[in-house]
Parts: C-alpha cells; sequence; structure tokens
C-alpha cells in the first residue's frame, strides 16, 4: 500500500506561481513512480506530469510543458509539483498518483492516489 497526501493548493491571480508537494508513505519512496493528474469542472482526470523513480526522467502534457515541473526528493519521501504562468484554465484539483510497477497518461494505469487539493485561478 501506498498513502499520499497533496498539500500547496489554493487561489492565485493568472501569470503567478504555486508550489504543490505530495507526501508518500507506506512503501520504499523509491520504488515508486510519481505523477500529478488534475480534474477541471465538468472535465474528465487529465495527466499533467511524471517523474521516474530515480528522478531523472520526466514527462509533460503539452499543456503545461515549459510552465510546470515535476520533481522529487526521495530522501523527503515527497514530490513537487512547480507551477509558474499560472492560467485560468489550470483551474482544477490536482492528484497526486503513484505506481509500483509503470503509468502512463491514463489515470488508470496509476494504482495509488492522493485526495487532492484545490487550484484557482483567477483571471
Amino acid at each position: 500500500q501506498v498513502q499520499l497526501v497533496e498539500s500547496g493548493g489554493g487561489l492565485v491571480q493568472a501569470g503567478g506561481s504555486l508550489g504543490l508537494s505530495c507526501a508518500a508513505s507506506g512503501r520504499a519512496f523509491s520504488s515508486i513512480a510519481v505523477a500529478w493528474f488534475r480534474q477541471g469542472p465538468g472535465k474528465e482526470r487529465e495527466f499533467v506530469a511524471t517523474i521516474s523513480r530515480g528522478g531523472r526522467n520526466t514527462n509533460y502534457a503539452d499543456s503545461v510543458k515549459g510552465r510546470f515541473t515535476i520533481s522529487r526528493d526521495n530522501a523527503k519521501n515527497t514530490v513537487y509539483l512547480q507551477m509558474d504562468s499560472l492560467k485560468p484554465e489550470d483551474t482544477a484539483v490536482y492528484y497526486c498518483a503513484a505506481t509500483l510497477v509503470s503509468g502512463n497518461s491514463n489515470p488508470g494505469s496509476w494504482g495509488y492516489w492522493g485526495q487532492g487539493t484545490r487550484i484557482t485561478v483567477s483571471s
């Protein structure tokens, strides 16, 4: 089992920045791959970014590429999502997800989820 707890959500103006954290427990953190997903109002859950176990490989959705940065600190069992140049369309609940095997942009490929943290970007 893997437990995930997100933090760092809030309200920010368009063009601003916000950082999210995802603290993991229950398994050796270096053994899990982690991703961020988001679900906007009336929308399906969508992939945002993922990072490999060692942190060397990252992948981003086109919509956030160049604005968001995913990173991890295995010593702190934490994954981060730094969000810059935020847009109103980034408004969503952001979820941290983890897998012990491998995941992709399909939410169904991730076995563990946090409770989510809400981001609201005002125009």
